[in-house]
């Protein structure tokens, strides 16, 4: 097996910010629950359960959205700082095995 050695010179911006999004949505779902479950019970105790549920429902799809949304963004971000880092430094160098 031979090794190569590469060198990452800049990250996709758009691609960073995806994979950061996907992070995003999941934290967002798992803490939707969270939130869905305290918001619906905070609100029936209230006095209206079908008004809880509704606020449950729609808190669950909001922090999902905005994990996504922000996620996003934090991906951007941390992918033009590295570009700038990557930039000065000269890269960031791999080595990687070529299996036969």
């Amino acid at each position: 097996m031979t090794v190569s050695t590469y060198t990452i010179r800049q990250f996709g911006i758009v691609s960073v910010g995806k994979f950061f999004a996907v992070f995003g949505l999941v934290g967002g779902f798992f803490a939707g629950i969270l939130l869905a479950v305290g918001v619906g019970a905070m609100t029936s105790v209230m006095g209206a359960p079908g008004v809880g549920i509704g606020a449950g429902i729609m808190t669950f799809v909001i922090v999902i959205i905005a994990g996504g949304v922000l996620g996003f963004i934090s991906g951007a971000i941390v992918a033009v700082i590295y570009n700038i880092v990557l930039g000065a430094s000269g890269g960031i160098e791999i080595d990687l095995e070529v299996k036969a």
